[in-house]
């Protein structure tokens, strides 16, 4: 009988500014976009799963307090458990952890909230939740809100990032937009660790056709243009969106399609781009080494 090797951790790596890795969590992959309507809470959690898959403990933070979708995808329900009344302990699907403001209020509760409301209800959400248990996470994937707003500020000016990436689909009218994002996250020496083209294309299930529904290149030509890389380009398919709905991801609910594959494929790319990044200068907690 032979026994098998423990996963090797991922190392931390450095962030923004002066800040330092948090204590439970190695890296931080803030996931954005310019515009809603791209799928990018579909390539998140996608994306965490494959990492889960390789053997890295990885979580997900919902930080689109205002329409959080992630509970849904990964099929959860409840309210996270409080053993201080302060602490919470972020809930698991799948293999991995989970934590949203989705989870603590009713699902039909507008979330009317001023932009330091939300940024404030983010930071509680992450610092808050005990992420990883004694042995912390590899990734925590952050899957943020559309747009440029308050909440991407914050997330850059008080949390400590190792890279972001940018999800975008093929056509012109979408990348003009994640154009903005990705700038952003430069300006505020958020690094982009790359960009990802999703729904690029659509493989008819009768006649195997491929069609390029949303253009074609659109996210090669931006990766080109600004020096990041293309970590991948998914596909658009009905099972995809299905499988969200029903609270099991493809990469979790068909391991072996292509779709899942895609994902691994461009996981893989990611944890590239990151060991690219230099590491953190600071060790975070002995207990997490």
């Amino acid at each position: 009988m032979t026994t098998q090797d423990p996963p090797r951790r991922a190392h931390a790596h450095a962030v923004q500014g002066t800040l330092k890795p948090l204590p439970r969590v190695r890296n931080i992959i803030a996931i954005g976009s310019g515009k809603g309507g791209v799928g990018k809470s579909t390539t998140a959690v996608n994306l965490a799963l494959a990492l889960a898959g390789d053997g890295a403990r990885v979580g997900v933070l919902d930080a689109d307090v205002y329409g959080p979708s992630i509970p849904t995808m990964l099929g959860l329900s409840g309210r996270p458990d409080s053993p201080d009344g302060k602490s919470i302990v972020p809930m698991r699907a799948h293999g991995i952890e989970a934590m949203s403001i989705g989870l603590l209020v009713e699902q039909d509760t507008p979330m009317i909230w001023r932009g330091p409301m939300a940024t404030s209800a983010l930071t509680q959400l992450l610092n808050e939740t005990l992420w990883g248990g004694d042995e912390g996470l590899d990734y925590l994937i952050v899957d943020l809100p559309p747009g440029t707003g308050d909440i991407q500020l914050t997330l850059a000016q008080k949390i400590p990032v190792a890279g972001a990436v940018i999800v975008t689909t093929p056509q012109d009218v979408a990348t003009l937009d994640a154009r903005k994002a990705l700038k952003m996250f430069q300006k505020v020496d958020v690094a982009v660790l790359g960009l990802i083209e999703n729904m690029a294309q659509h493989v008819c299930t009768s006649c195997g056709h491929v069609e390029h529904l949303f253009g074609q290149g659109g996210g090669e030509r931006m990766a080109e243009q600004y020096g990041v890389p293309l970590l991948g380009s998914l596909p658009l398919e009905g099972g995809i969106r299905e499988q969200g709905d029903a609270g099991v991801p493809v990469v979790a609910a068909q391991p072996d399609s292509v779709a899942a594959q895609a994902y691994r494929d461009t996981a893989q790319r990611l944890v590239e781009a990151l060991a690219r990044r230099p590491r953190a200068s600071m060790p975070i907690s002995a207990s997490l080494v």
